[in-house]
């Protein structure tokens, strides 16, 4: 029987309508399905955590679960990133550059120009959102910092935010920033989550994990099979710093020798592990006025003192976000699926010199405009409180530049210090180890790559529209090849 001119809602039915149901046929439609044997991809963005602070990378910082991913994955020497946690985050999730994306800066304002929209436009199609509409359940957990200061309250539109961009759930931070001890408007999806009181041992990068763990746990309890996307943006490493006593306490005494002697172990250990070539040699200590990094040897005793419990608390934290990658692998080992998981660790931009030459005992003062000669910005504490609950610090930028050996300068410039990162990705199934392959890789790669090399990698492509319209095209190239052969070339 033929549809009625008049009726309305069956212009794209393909069943047919009788006068009963008798002769007529329905038509079901069905959710998308990833391609056979689709890997999951968990993807892992430490903030402001510089080229030289994982033991892949030369650190003397106990990060075992990253050492047993190089150990199997590939490491690329070569990867350079945006100077800044927005941009980066923005170029990362889309794979074109970060002005074309609308971030030319931090979202933390709104200049009112094209490149500085500091909000995902409507033609800016996500990483998540493709791999959502080719099967994959999709989540994101930690610091977002893709909208403006203005729009992420609970009365402000949500056009930017992680569940209206492709993600099935989410759980975390907004903002740049937060507390690990007491952290500021936490959102789980689209709603700001009510906490009367934090318990006393709460610390965020725990929370941040049980919840991604949460995630993983509910998926498989309703499907055995549809792979994921876990997008694990970390709170840290970025200030103020702060670490569990017990993580804090393993690095007691470990940095009384100082940042200049960490810079040359560190650049020793990156030549034996083949990270540059032999004859290679680092940079000299910053010296130019307003980034200059202080002679260890010429510091006080009580200022070495207190500049080496500045970095036992930064130790503790990326010891802390390996403890947690750690515990995310586990469960999805249990799934029996660790071998088919593509994971991606890498940072958002170079350590950073927030701190100042000192170091701050009171972060936010740092970053208040008083026009004021008798403000003290870095007011003195207790030095037993330092990166506790009570007490979040920054490091001094000596710990900086050390953080980004062997290269110069820090976060926010376009020196190799501040956009030089580490980078891991490892997937035993389908990136197997030939044999005589170290898996290092030395050729350039940029944050846009990731994007077109996740989708390239489990056979995904992008569609080239969002909600039916035109959308903004990859900047980036697919990088799988180089991951696949040492001997290829980009």
């Amino acid at each position: 029987m033929a549809v009625p001119s008049h009726a309305r809602g069956y212009a794209s039915f393909g069943g047919a309508v009788g006068r009963t149901t008798a002769e007529s046929t329905p038509e079901w439609t069905y959710p998308p399905t990833a391609p056979a044997d689709a890997p999951n991809i968990i993807v892992v963005l430490v903030d402001d955590m510089g080229y030289s602070d994982i033991g892949p990378f030369g650190s003397e910082i106990d990060t075992p679960t990253l050492d047993r991913l190089a150990a199997a994955g590939v490491r690329l020497t070569n990867y350079h990133t945006t100077p800044l946690c927005s941009p980066s985050r923005a170029a990362l999730l889309t794979g074109i550059n970060s002005h074309r994306a609308g971030f030319g800066f931090v979202a933390n304002a709104d200049p009112g120009y094209p490149g500085l929209r500091l909000e995902l436009a409507d033609d800016v199609l996500t990483l998540p959102e493709i791999l959502r509409a080719g099967g994959y359940a999709t989540y994101a957990v930690g610091k977002w910092h893709l909208v403006r200061d203005t729009t992420m309250n609970p009365a402000a539109h949500r056009d930017s935010w992680p569940t209206q961009r492709g993600f099935d759930r989410y759980y975390g931070s907004l903002e740049g920033l937060n507390s690990f001890y007491y952290p500021n408007q936490l959102v789980s999806d689209s709603s700001v989550v009510d906490i009367e009181e934090y318990p006393p041992d709460y610390y965020l990068t725990d929370d941040l994990t049980d919840k991604a763990i949460g995630y993983l746990k509910d998926l498989r309890a309703h499907d055995a099979s549809k792979p994921f996307f876990l997008y694990f943006a970390h709170v840290a490493m970025h200030g103020p710093l702060q670490a569990k006593p017990e993580d804090l306490a393993k690095y007691r005494g470990r940095y009384a020798e100082g940042w200049d002697a960490l810079r040359q172990s560190r650049f020793a250990a990156q030549l034996a592990q083949g990270l540059f070539p032999e004859g290679t040699r680092q940079k000299a200590r910053n010296t130019e006025p307003g980034y200059e990094a202080a002679e260890w040897d010429s510091l006080s005793e009580k200022q070495q003192r207190r500049f080496a419990r500045y970095m036992e608390v930064y130790a503790g934290m990326v010891d802390s976000v390996d403890q947690s990658l750690g515990r995310v692998l586990d469960v999805v080992e249990q799934f029996g699926e660790l071998d088919n998981t593509i994971v991606v660790f890498t940072s958002d931009n170079g350590g950073t010199a927030e701190g100042g030459p000192e170091g701050t005992r009171s972060y936010f003062a740092e970053f208040a405009h008083i026009d004021d000669p008798d403000w003290i910005g870095d007011v003195a504490h207790d030095e037993e409180l330092i990166g506790t609950a009570r007490l979040g610090v920054h490091y001094p930028r000596g710990w900086g530049q050390a953080s980004n050996t062997p290269f110069r300068f820090y976060k926010g410039q376009t020196f190799a210090g501040g956009v030089r990162v580490p980078l891991i990705v490892s997937w035993p199934k389908g990136l197997p180890r030939a044999e005589g392959d170290n898996g290092i890789r030395h050729e350039y790669a940029y944050v846009t790559d990731l994007a077109p090399t996740l989708l390239d990698l489990v056979g995904l492509s992008h569609p080239g529209v969002r909600n039916g319209l035109p959308a903004k095209t990859f900047d980036g190239t697919s990088a799988a090849g180089l991951l696949r052969d040492p001997r290829a070339r980009t």
